[in-house]
């Protein structure tokens, strides 16, 4: 394998976590909205549980996704833990602070703080998301925000 095949590979992974890094520090930290069509191919496809039918689709499809956390927790901050790139993926692990101050898909607000952790991988292609997998601690962000009960300690009862 000729010498210059690994760099080149390595300056792909290395750029596809640079624009992995940008679109949470400036869409999710900096609420710069045009990153989202910059950093999202037309047709991306972005796999995620919390929505209706687990998926949604290209800019448009995460505008619609930005408006629904971000007017639920407008404080939201989300810090990037590791990420890994390999070949055209990226994978990052999240924690997401905020405080719940809108309706999040029919929950009222709580004036609640809550913590997330979460984990994407984005698939990417010509410097831009075609493809994305998302997956978090729902049930502890319903839990914190009191909305859905907690499990009592193991060995102890109600």
């Amino acid at each position: 394998m000729p010498a210059s095949e690994p760099e080149g590979k390595e300056s792909i992974m290395s750029e596809n976590k640079n624009l992995s890094r940008r679109f949470i520090e400036e869409l999710w930290n900096q609420g710069k909205l045009a990153v989202i069509d910059e950093l999202i191919a037309p047709n991306a496809t972005f796999y995620d549980a919390s929505v209706p039918g687990g998926k949604f689709t290209g800019p448009e499809g995460m505008r619609q996704f930005y408006q629904i956390y971000k007017g639920a927790f407008p404080d939201v901050r989300i810090t990037i833990n590791d990420q890994i790139a390999e070949g055209d993926k990226v994978c990052t692990r999240w924690t997401a602070t905020g405080t719940h101050k809108g309706d999040l898909m029919g929950t009222a607000p709580t004036g609640k703080s809550a913590t997330v952790t979460g984990v994407d991988i984005g698939r990417y292609q010509g410097g831009k998301v075609v493809e994305s997998w998302g997956s978090y601690d729902m049930l502890g962000l319903l839990q914190q925000l009191g909305v859905v009960p907690s499990m009592a300690p193991a060995g102890k009862t109600a």
